[in-house]
């Protein structure tokens, strides 16, 4: 009885040469011996196949995280903190990346938001000699990697656009070992570089723009200890847009003359879906430091995390910003007065968000509470007289968070204020020269993000990347 589907395709060679053949491997002996293979050992150690027809671009990117030991900062599965097609859900959704594939801009987008360091060319934007000078700076190290973007066409194989990542080099005969992570189809090859140049030198029809090549590295600095921006959250888009953009124009424009009135111009015209962001980014943080077994690394890493948090609330800046909320009315201080009107999920999120403040010694201060989250159930005694149990989730209204962000903007989002004295205070609150190190790298994380993310989400990468997102 035949059996529906396919299994495996032949590999059409020439032009290609399958790893695991004579052949193959002699050219593999060979590149060992001239130092051309030392990428090569950590991709294999950590090689997947692509878990969908159309997740190329992930497996490829997943591979070279994970090689890099670049750790993700949040879990995978169980207590494991580890880079899965599933986890790269930041900058195109994971259906749509399921259905239609993934653009080589947003595949570089996800790089960055995964805390790589990525330098991408297209061809337009190289040529084939500095194509190879690439591919041999990755082939001889192990701490950068190259994931191509092609067409499979101009090596005979079936397919159109595809992503893997290049495995190493051969010298003698310029070729170049394709990693294919469609494992199910096609085996690791040699191919000629001056071919694999022009796989890459055509017209992807989706973005109309050229394919090409990124190289991924291991950052200079650090990921965010505190702070992790993400495509995925819609606010993140608004919310970026506003504090790069629409900041240093309302400073310019409103007649700012004390600090208070400042932070009443900056927040009083945030989106409307920042509240959510808040709630969001605490509910991720619930999740990243809660469980009870935790490791000694885990416990270092949250002592950590809880020191940068310490430096942030004890900046001139964060006092001024909680002094500001603490006399605004927001969330659950902003419902009027209960009346007999008011139904009782309303009541059960004014009632848990002082029941909060009171419990974390907050009570009318700067803390700030929000209910996400209320029960109300009626239950009944051993008397059998009912009684009405309410209950709620809730989480800190982010003063850190705004302070942050505050801190993150470049300096020169302040040079429109026109009074010179409130000028030079702002400078001073905002400034990152005389913070602890841990703080000054979060700052500088949080600023380089805030700014990637604004691009990312303009869609500049898929329709001008311009010089290289190093």
């Amino acid at each position: 009885m035949a059996m529906a589907g396919l299994y495996r395709r032949c590999l059409p060679s020439p032009p290609a040469i399958d790893f695991a053949s004579s052949e193959g491997k002699q050219l593999f002996v060979e590149a060992i011996q001239n130092g051309t293979m030392e990428g090569f050992y950590r991709l294999i150690s950590y090689f997947q196949t692509q878990s969908e027809p159309a997740y190329c671009g992930l497996a490829s990117l997943s591979v070279v995280l994970n090689s890099l030991a670049i750790d993700p900062g949040r879990k995978w599965k169980g207590p494991w903190r580890w880079f899965d097609e599933s986890m790269l859900d930041c900058c195109e959704p994971l259906e749509k990346v399921k259905a239609k594939g993934i653009s080589f801009g947003k595949l570089v987008c996800l790089g960055h938001c995964a805390g790589a360091k990525v330098e991408a060319y297209r061809t337009n934007q190289s040529n084939i000699d500095e194509f190879r000078k690439h591919v041999i700076r990755c082939s001889t190290s192990d701490d950068c990697h190259m994931i191509s973007s092609y067409h499979r066409g101009a090596f005979k194989q079936t397919g159109t656009g595809h992503f893997s990542p290049i495995g190493g080099y051969h010298a003698g005969r310029d070729m170049a070992l394709i990693l294919d992570v469609a494992r199910f189809k096609y085996p690791p090859h040699w191919v000629p570089l001056n071919l694999l140049w022009e796989a890459m030198n055509c017209i992807d029809e989706t973005t109309g723009q050229r394919r090409g090549f990124m190289l991924i590295s291991r950052p200079h600095t650090e990921p965010g200890l505190l702070y992790t921006l993400s495509c995925k959250h819609e606010s993140w888009a608004g919310i970026a847009k506003y504090l790069v953009d629409d900041v240093p124009i309302l400073l310019k424009t409103e007649d700012v003359k004390d600090i208070n009135k400042l932070l009443y111009v900056v927040f009083s015209s945030l989106p409307s879906n920042f509240g959510e962001f808040i709630k969001w980014v605490a509910e991720v943080r619930r999740h990243e430091d809660g469980g009870a077994s935790l490791s000694q690394e885990e416990k270092g890493r949250l002592a950590v995390k809880e020191e940068v948090l310490k430096q942030v609330q004890e900046t001139g800046l964060f006092k001024r910003v909680a002094s500001f909320l603490s006399s605004a009315n927001t969330c659950c201080k902003s419902l009027p007065i209960l009346s007999p009107e008011d139904d009782l999920p309303h009541i059960a999120a004014s009632i848990c968000c002082q029941g909060a403040e009171i419990l974390a010694g907050k009570f009318s201060s700067s803390g700030g509470y929000c209910c996400r989250e209320t029960c109300v159930r009626r239950l009944k005694t051993t008397d059998e007289k009912p009684i009405t149990l309410v209950s709620g989730k809730v989480v800190d209204a982010g003063n850190d968070v705004l302070t942050a962000l505050l801190l993150a903007l470049p300096p020169e989002t302040w040079s429109g204020i026109q009074e010179g004295k409130l000028l030079q205070e702002m400078y001073t609150l905002v400034s990152t020269q005389n913070l602890p190190i841990l703080l000054q790298e979060e700052v500088l994380h949080l600023r380089r993000q805030l700014c990637l993310l604004k691009r990312c989400q303009e869609n500049k990468v898929d329709e001008d990347l311009g010089a290289p997102l190093s």
